[in-house]
């Protein structure tokens, strides 16, 4: 995978990752196709990371796979959407999860039974999964012109539709995104963000506990 890392003041790192660089890889469960977007520690299984981010193309209904002790977050990138039915001991549905709009967003535990329904065919979903006792992840969805003040261990700028283009702090290049692509920004402390463009933005935002 092509990575571009720039320094950005005494403390903050960037690091650009193309959405055409990542690659395919088997669900856990074997039942889709996930491409890791970031994670860490670098290189970590899927049972030993303390947090990760993915691309999931989901072309049929079935189970989720089960991570034990994990936080979930899931946002709808294309197509027409998929309901996730929470279930319990008694194969009981007690929640169900509607990801039926671009970058609707659900939250639920890694260790619980998710069976996923397809509305009308193949879907795309953002993943963030957070180890829980370790990280806390959050998820905000920003569109159009957006300021904000980055603080936060890890911040991933994920372009989830069209073009935006990212400036941090006093830098005076701006990072170009289209979709899929990333923008990992390492230890920011205060640092300014300002997003310009008709494109949506997943900001993610990553605190060691």
């Amino acid at each position: 995978m092509a990575l571009h890392s720039t320094p950005v003041d005494t403390t903050a790192t960037t690091t650009l990752i193309r959405g055409a660089d990542l690659v395919a890889a088997p669900w856990k469960n074997g039942g889709g196709v996930t491409r890791e977007v970031a994670a860490f520690p670098v290189s970590a299984g899927l049972d030993a990371f303390t947090w990760r981010v993915s691309i999931a193309d989901v072309a049929q209904a079935g189970p989720f796979s089960r991570f034990a002790g994990i936080d979930r977050t899931l946002a709808l990138l294309s197509g027409a959407g998929m309901l996730l039915d929470e279930t319990d001991a008694g194969a009981q549905v007690v929640k169900t999860h509607a990801l039926t709009q671009p970058l609707d967003i659900a939250r639920f535990a890694g260790e619980a039974q998710i069976g996923a329904r397809l509305v009308d065919g193949a879907t795309r979903d953002f993943n963030l999964m957070v180890r829980r006792g370790a990280a806390v992840g959050e998820t905000e969805v920003w569109r159009g012109e957006t300021h904000r003040t980055l603080s936060a261990d890890v911040v991933l700028l994920f372009c989830a539709s069209g073009s935006v283009s990212v400036a941090l702090g006093d830098e005076a290049e701006t990072h170009v995104l289209e979709a899929d692509d990333t923008l990992r920004i390492d230890a920011p402390r205060a640092l300014s963000c300002t997003v310009k463009g008709a494109g949506a933005l997943l900001a993610i935002s990553i605190r060691y506990t």
